[in-house]
């Protein structure tokens, strides 16, 4: 039997949960420009001469995922941009959900666009869960190379997911598979050991010319084992956000939305000629 998406629907929520996402939704695609992000009219300044694109995770969108890292950047120079990608017809609101290697192309023209309004020749990308994923795939397959200075990835799920050993189970239940392929592309191609993630990394997790950031902690239950988060190359920079304050409990979530200390992370990752330890009372 075909599924019908009014059923579907219905299942996001729970799906929602089960991957972390407690915040509440905004309305996608609202520009935030009364705080200074997602104005087409910045011009970057010589002290921060690329803008910044903010990519939101699964079940996330351009506006919820960044409530907080957003005016963290604006305020500190930067001209901030934020997209929506991964929709699925019928399905408002969450967003990241739709084939990964479909939504590295919405990125690729997502990042023309930037590039074209500001008169910059690179962009950074800071990215939260997939969206710390999924631009990898913009730089090896889509011509992101060429565009991108550096690539911040807060929780990213690189090297694919177990959700705490959850996908191990679906074997044994026949159909769940398709069915979640069916229902949710985006979230498939996350998991361990998909064609999109095997393809991604075989021949070394990095591209020359891009400087890569991975910030992760311990304590993720959805990016998991979290250490697959971690990258190899030779202008990669891991972080445990434990090493820097060791009472530091963020989950998944958390880090992308709220974190003080990930964010000071990522402003030394955006600018490392100015870059200030980190520490628990980093601001």
């Amino acid at each position: 039997m075909k599924l019908r998406w009014s059923r579907a629907l219905t299942l996001l929520p729970a799906l929602a949960l089960a991957l972390g996402v407690t915040t509440p939704p905004a309305a996608a695609g609202t520009a935030a420009v009364g705080s200074g992000w997602n104005d087409y009219s910045c011009k970057p300044s010589a002290a921060h001469p690329r803008p910044v694109i903010l990519v939101h995770g699964t079940f996330g969108n351009s506006v919820d995922n960044w409530l907080g890292l957003a005016p963290y950047l604006v305020a500190r120079g930067y001209c901030v941009f934020s997209l929506d990608y991964g929709q699925l017809p019928g399905v408002p609101v969450f967003h990241g959900l739709g084939p990964v290697d479909a939504s590295a192309q919405q990125l690729a023209a997502f990042v023309d666009k930037v590039l074209a309004a500001t008169g910059a020749q690179k962009t950074d990308l800071v990215g939260h869960s997939q969206g710390g994923m999924m631009p990898r795939v913009y730089l090896k397959f889509h011509g992101g190379a060429d565009k991108v200075n550096t690539l911040v990835g807060l929780a990213p799920d690189n090297h694919g997911t177990d959700l705490d050993g959850l996908t191990h189970l679906l074997p044994y239940f026949p159909g769940a598979e398709r069915f979640l392929e069916h229902l949710t592309p985006g979230l498939s191609d996350q998991i361990v050991g998909s064609d999109v993630l095997d393809r991604l990394n075989e021949g070394g997790d990095t591209v020359p010319g891009v400087h890569y950031t991975v910030i992760a902690t311990k304590y993720d239950e959805v990016a998991t084992p979290y250490r697959t988060q971690f990258l190899d190359g030779p202008d990669v920079h891991n972080v445990l956000l434990q090493d820097l304050c060791a009472i530091d409990i963020s989950e998944h979530v958390a880090i992308g939305l709220a974190d003080r200390v990930a964010f000071h992370e990522t402003a030394n990752a955006l600018d490392p000629a100015h870059a200030t330890p980190t520490t628990c009372t980093s601001t």
